[in-house]
């Protein structure tokens, strides 16, 4: 049976609108899925594409000079097999009524949620708002995605049903995000958001993302001698579960802080609640140390390696995978390739609650990220509901009195 990345090459071998060509010491092959050409040899094989460098196994553009050799010495190829798109079936009545409810069912998580917040006790000064009202003002105020002044109407109606007891104003609001009371409250609460699939997440990953901020940080080119100024961000690093995209942990740094350190929170902190199968990350996660620590807490690492890494250190553990990793090339890249799902989440994040943050000071800032990872986490929750009969509770509390 003809091999995937040979089937492949067949199909670039066969097509007539872009020729392979020969320059006399190397093959210049088009690429299947864009316009650019790769620079590919056979004795020894040897190609520029992604897939060669990784694996660095014969790919499908040595595979395609292969067959392209054969067919000009005189053999007949046999038919290429048809392209065919990998595609994702959709139950779109239930996908259709969790988009429906989505917003009705949000509010009655994050209030459930909200109900669980311990309300510090206070000794002097005027009454403040309760904690858990704060929290769900910021939290809907984000998920709303509208202006302050905009979202008015929407806490005056969250108000009239119950899940608030005092409306604030949409200034208000805006302190509110620049506690650093919240902070921990809202790193909790998008913990114990992501409990309820508990049962469901056994494959996670690892990765980091930034969201663009309203300050800026002066960049020197030396070599131009010119000044510029540049958007600031805050680095989110989060460990996800691949299934329903469900955000099990965070991290919040500066923009330059490097990802590898805060592996090991992020695996702690999952592995005290969900049961690690496989992790997965990219080479920056690339140490041995990070591959014990997965398997202490019995799963299976599948992290990258780069091009430069051998397999006759001092760390049984990272020989052990490492061969495992070139023995088995295919099958420990189909399980890496799962890393694709976090890539997802924060495509997910961004494009529903946006890229860049609207607050200010650091503070506040950190906080607006905490609200998106939160909201993030409930919307998958709903969909959980309706696609997977997911049961979510988490207080039994009853709104507010009118």
């Amino acid at each position: 049976m003809m091999q995937t990345r040979q089937a492949k090459g067949l199909q670039i071998a066969s097509q007539t609108e872009r020729a392979i060509t020969f320059s006399g010491t190397f093959w210049t092959v088009p690429s299947q899925t864009s316009s650019k050409s790769y620079v590919v040899t056979v004795d020894p094989p040897f190609c520029t594409c992604a897939d060669f460098r990784q694996n660095a196994t014969e790919c499908k553009h040595v595979h395609a000079v292969k067959f392209h050799m054969a067919r000009e010495a005189g053999a007949v190829l046999p038919e290429a097999p048809k392209q065919k798109r990998k595609t994702y079936r959709q139950d779109w009545p239930v996908y259709n009524a969790s988009q429906v409810n989505e917003k009705a069912r949000f509010l009655e998580l994050l209030f459930g949620l909200c109900s669980t917040v311990d309300e510090p006790p206070q000794f002097k000064g005027r009454p403040r708002i309760l904690l858990a009202d704060r929290i769900f003002a910021c939290a809907f105020k984000v998920y709303s995605t509208l202006s302050g002044r905009r979202f008015n109407s929407d806490v005056m109606e969250a108000k009239r049903r119950g899940y608030v007891s005092t409306a604030p104003t949409y200034s208000a609001i805006y302190r509110y995000l620049e506690s650093e009371e919240l902070t921990p409250v809202l790193r909790r609460l998008i913990t114990d958001s992501a409990l309820p699939l508990k049962a469901v997440e056994q494959d996670f990953s690892v990765d980091s993302t930034g969201f663009s901020t309203c300050n800026y940080v002066r960049w020197y080119g030396m070599k131009y001698g010119n000044t510029e100024d540049w958007h600031d961000w805050i680095k989110l690093h989060a460990m996800v579960g691949v299934r329903t995209h469900v955000i099990t942990s965070v991290e919040l740094s500066e923009r330059h802080a490097h990802d590898s350190k805060f592996f090991e929170p992020l695996v702690n902190d999952t592995a005290r609640n969900f049961t690690l199968r496989d992790v997965s990350a990219d080479k920056a996660y690339s140490h041995r140390s990070h591959l014990r620590l997965v398997e202490k807490h019995g799963g299976t690492p599948y992290i990258a390696f780069r091009s430069n890494a051998r397999g006759d250190g001092k760390c049984a553990t990272w020989n052990r995978i490492f061969h495992y990793y070139s023995l088995h090339r295919e099958e420990y890249m189909m399980h890496y390739h799962r890393r694709s799902n976090i890539e997802s989440t924060f495509s997910m994040v961004k494009s529903r609650f946006g890229e860049r943050l609207r607050s200010r000071t650091r503070t506040a800032q950190v906080n607006e990220v905490l609200c998106k990872v939160l909201c993030h986490n409930l919307c998958v929750l709903v969909q959980s509901i309706y696609e997977l009969g997911v049961e979510v509770t988490f207080s039994s509390e009853t709104p507010f009195d009118e």
